[in-house]
């Protein structure tokens, strides 16, 4: 397989949808739905950003596997 058919599909989706993320975590901090100075808060940002990084790393180990198992 080549790279259009592994790697440009994990690309988009991580790219738009980090886009996307990050779009929404600053409409929810300029419109003071969430305030990052609240302990509790902020934990969720830091949950959230991992659980994005967590899963494209997931995903990310999981196309290395496939690819080398050919």
């Amino acid at each position: 397989m080549d790279f259009t058919q592994t790697w440009l599909p994990f690309l988009y989706l991580y790219g738009v949808g980090g886009v996307a993320f990050i779009i929404g975590m600053l409409i929810i901090i300029k419109s003071r739905a969430l305030r990052l100075t609240y302990a509790l808060h902020s934990k969720w940002v830091r949950v959230l950003i991992f659980g994005f990084i967590f899963y494209a790393s997931i995903h990310a180990l999981f196309i290395f596997i496939a690819l080398g198992s050919k």
